[in-house]
Order: C-alpha cells, then structure tokens, then sequence
C-alpha cells in the first residue's frame, strides 16, 4: 500500500489528520485479517511552498523539513497513527525520477520544452483521465494553474524543472534542475513496491491531477497496463460545516486540537464517518466521543481484551465501514454495562484493533488538557477553603469558590463517606 503523504513545510492540520488516521485504520485491518502489509507513506521535502518558507525564515530547506519532519511524526504517535513501514523522502530518490523521465523522453512522451523544463504530454496517453471519469477537454476546463506558454499542450505537466540560481538542484541529462512532483510518487512507489502494487491511497483532492499524472508517468515508464489494483480515497474534512480556512477562522492544526481533546477522542471522532464521506468536524462530536470514550474506560477496566466482535468484523470486512463498526461498539457496551464479561472483553479488543482503549483506566481519567493550564495545588486549595467554608455554614463562600473552580474547567464531586474529589470537565 502505497499513501500520498505530507509536504513538510508546516505543521499538520486536520485534514492531514484524517487521512492518516483512515490509512493507519486500512493496515491495522488488512494485518488484523491476516494479508502480509508492506505500508509506504512518503514525504515530499522539496517543492515550491518548501524553497519559500526557508527562504522567509532564513534556513535551508533541509533545516526546515528536519523540524517538521520530527513533528509529524510526534502528531502522529499522539494520533495511534503507527510508523509506516517504509518513510521514503523524495530528496532521497532523485537518480530513481530521472530514470523515470528518461524512459518516458526515450518512448517520445516527454519533451523539454523552451523553458528548460521536462514536460509529460498528456494526450500522448490514450488512458488519461480514466481515473477521474473525465475527459480531456474537461480536465482542461477545470485547470487551476496557470498555462505556461512553452507547453505544447495545457495539460501537460513538469516532469523536471529547471531550478533558478537560489533553489536546490541535481544533475541531469536536461542539465542542474529539481524534480516535478508528480513524478516523486511513481518513483518511491516503484522502487518500494513495484511497478504494480495492490492499493493507492489520498485524499480525494489528489484524484486530479495527482494521481492521474502518476498513472500517466508510471504505466508509460513500464509499460504496464495498471499502476495500483486499487485506489482508496478519502472525504473532505469540514469545521462546523465550512470548509477549513485561515481566512474563516476555522483552521486547526493537530497540535491545536490536542491541546483542548485527548487524542483518542480525536481518533475516534475520525472514524465515526466513513472514509469516503466528507466528515464535518463539530466540537459537539468531540465532546461526545469523549463522553463515550469515558464510558467505554469504566466499563473495560476489569477485564483483558477478548475475541474481535463479528459484526465489526463484518463491518470492517465491508469497505472498512467504521461507523457500522462502531454501532456494534455500543450494543457490546450496552451489554457490557449489565455485566456481561464477555461483551466487555469483546469491546476492548475491538477498540484496540481501531487504535482505541489504548491506555489503562486511570491513565485516561487523569488526562488534562493543556490549554488550560491547570495548577493542581490552587485546585486542592480551593476546594479546601470551600470545606471549610461548608463546615462553618459559610454557603455563600462555599458556592462562590465552587463558581471559581467551574469557571477553571474543574467538576467537583462531593461524597458522603469520602473526601470530596475533581476533575476537568469534559
């Protein structure tokens, strides 16, 4: 399985966040129902948004893509998100794109154009389009870049571009230039996986030109008649039912959201839409997977993981249906809190399969989040000044140091037997 991965430039966002939650989720079953999984995430660490910001910030373009290489990886971990097997970058696989480009110039599909660039030419390929279900002249209407005029034709696209005085560069037969990076893809999958493999994952905007342009460059560098035996696609992710923009406000990045939620909530929160359905992202369904989650922590503490549950089993077989999956999660639970053992143990083994439950009970009930802060010995003095309060009838001073401490993100919980006990509001 080959994934499209990150362009490390930045931190990751919400929308990196749930495709590598749907991917990580697709290997997670694929082993759990027994197929040998060779997983190959890639990172793109040179491209056009790279070269700017290092020049903004004033480092190269491998000091930046270093730093945000270690933070995806930390945003990941959080997520459950485990390490694919193979982390390609494509700084690493230049001679394997120029071996690519010079097949395709060879079999007279690519041409240097007046630019100095290398340039794939689209209608020389009879399948283009085919994944998207459009034709030619419709790709051309929905063009989001603009034309350079040394093409010989709109649609084609930069196989090797030739670099300015200021950018990064390799040797080629076309002289010093950079990969285009569409062709990044079919090389790190050819050299990792073959010239044909089982399944191509992204996100759905990659569908064109992304993935059309690998198709394109790989079955015409191998002469094969597929690139991928199956192609996996995930929805847009929305805020509050808006696109996610920086403009609107509504733009999250991973870290953001982990600050406030624990990132099991986030993961679930995830997969509570199926794959290829667009996702709308709402606070109410984080709070509500939390909730659940809560749940699920209590009702599972005793007991060890037992026997993966067949009807998620049977959703999970069926297109990786999570949400059926997780309506299967709370039947177990609605067992599960009668006191049937069996339904507990079930519940906790599927979840774990999911990248859920994945700590012990009192690990989850101690999570904090860090946005707020909180000072744990001003909470313990608080609440003792407000028994005090409540001992010597003081009631007015015992509610309004409770006000505090609500206005603080704390619930407390008063008990007849017992010392009164908090925790954050969730």
């Amino acid at each position: 399985m080959y994934v499209c991965g990150i362009t490390v430039y930045d931190y990751l966002h919400l929308g990196h966040a749930r495709f590598m939650v749907v991917f990580d989720m697709v290997r997670r079953w694929l082993r759990a129902s027994g197929y040998r999984v060779t997983y190959v995430r890639n990172i793109t660490d040179i491209d056009d948004k790279i070269i700017r910001r290092a020049l903004e910030n004033g480092e190269s373009t491998g000091e930046l893509t270093t730093r945000f290489i270690r933070c995806i990886d930390e945003d990941a971990a959080a997520l459950g998100v485990q390490k694919p097997d193979h982390e390609p970058r494509a700084t690493r696989y230049v001679p394997q794109m120029v071996d690519m480009i010079g097949r395709l110039e060879e079999k007279k599909l690519a041409y240097r154009s007046a630019s100095g660039d290398v340039n794939f030419a689209v209608r020389r390929f009879p399948g283009y389009g085919k994944l998207s279900g459009k034709s030619l002249d419709e790709l051309r209407a929905g063009e989001r870049v603009a034309v350079d005029a040394s093409k010989e034709d709109p649609l084609d696209f930069v196989l090797w571009k030739r670099s300015k005085p200021d950018e990064p560069k390799w040797p080629s037969r076309w002289g010093e230039g950079r990969p285009g990076w569409h062709i990044e893809c079919s090389a790190m999958s050819w050299k990792h996986l073959g010239e044909t493999f089982d399944i191509h994952g992204g996100g759905i905007d990659l569908v064109f030109p992304h993935h059309e342009n690998e198709i394109a460059q790989s079955r015409c560098a191998f002469h094969t008649r597929i690139m991928a035996n199956f192609w996996m696609h995930n929805g847009f992710l929305q805020v509050e039912g808006e696109k996610m923009s920086k403009s609107l406000g509504n733009f999250f990045t991973i870290r953001d959201v982990l600050a406030d939620w624990p990132a099991e909530a986030v993961r679930l929160a995830m997969l509570q839409t199926h794959y290829r359905q667009p996702i709308n992202w709402t606070e109410a369904g984080l709070r509500e997977a939390q909730r659940t989650l809560d749940h699920w922590y209590q009702l599972t503490a005793e007991v060890g993981p037992g026997m993966l549950c067949a009807d998620v089993v049977d959703a999970l077989s069926d297109d990786l249906n999570t949400p059926k999956a997780l309506a299967a999660f709370h039947e177990l639970r609605a067992e599960a809190a009668k006191g049937t053992q069996a339904a507990a143990a079930c519940l906790k083994a599927s979840a774990r399969l999911m990248g859920l439950l994945q700590h012990s009970a009192a690990e989850w009930a101690a999570w904090r989040p860090r946005s707020l802060a909180i000072d744990e010995g001003k909470v313990e003095a608080l609440i003792a000044a407000r028994n005090a309060a409540r001992q010597a009838k003081n009631f007015k001073e015992a509610d309004r140091i409770r006000a505090e401490l609500d206005s603080m993100g704390i619930e407390l919980e008063d008990h007849k037997d017992r010392p009164t006990t908090w925790k954050v509001k969730r």
